[in-house]
């Protein structure tokens, strides 16, 4: 598969051939659904658990007449209306993490790669810029048109100057090729690779 290679700004520069093995893939749903499921699930954290009535070490024995008293009918201490007593319905230890065969999950971000290939995919030459200035990228970014949320994959390094004008754009978000993932590709209108990026990302099939 055969695309055309932009500047920053738009321009073209050349062409840069596709493998068809990672870029020429028809998308299944169920396939990126299970990895997106898989990826989100895994980044949940495990709440605290608390300790419960049944937890806590305090003593059971009941501390009070049933009747004559003039206080509520306690059964122990442990109750949890007590300073020390045991949570009502408090978190609970919860296991979040999934597994997902690694053939799943390379072939979910092959799909990914492939469903921006069809439409939302640009590949630019490098995103050396002037000077790291977030006004002057943003005038850039515009006159190209990528869209307003655009994800920017370079290579092995994620160009300092790049990254830092980047920073404080809304809908710009900026990662290195082993960042790529099936989640960003497909929450993004725009997936943007540079030459060094897809070069990675083919190597990382490849090899």
């Amino acid at each position: 598969m055969k695309v055309q290679v932009l500047n920053l700004d738009g321009s073209a520069v050349g062409d840069v051939e596709l493998s068809d093995a990672v870029f020429g893939l028809e998308p299944r749903a169920d396939i990126l659904h299970r990895v997106v499921t898989w990826q989100l699930e895994n980044r949940r954290g495990t709440a605290r658990g608390a300790r419960e009535r049944s937890d806590v070490a305090r003593t059971g024995k009941k501390f009070g007449n049933q009747k004559g008293g003039g206080t509520a009918r306690h059964g122990d201490r442990k109750a949890p209306i007590f300073i020390g007593g045991g949570k009502a319905h408090g978190p609970r230890v919860r296991d979040f993490h999934v597994s997902l065969n690694k053939k799943i999950r390379a072939l979910g971000l092959k799909m990914a790669l492939s469903a921006k290939a069809q439409k939302g995919l640009v590949v630019i030459d490098s995103l050396d810029i002037g000077e790291g200035k977030t006004k002057v990228l943003a005038g850039t970014l515009a006159k190209a048109g990528f869209g307003k949320k655009v994800l920017v994959v370079d290579g092995e390094h994620v160009n300092e100057g790049f990254a830092r004008a980047a920073r404080n754009l809304i809908g710009i978000n900026v990662l290195p090729a082993i960042g790529a993932n099936v989640y960003d590709i497909l929450k993004h209108d725009t997936l943007v690779l540079t030459r060094a990026a897809v070069e990675k990302l083919e190597a990382r099939f490849h090899g």
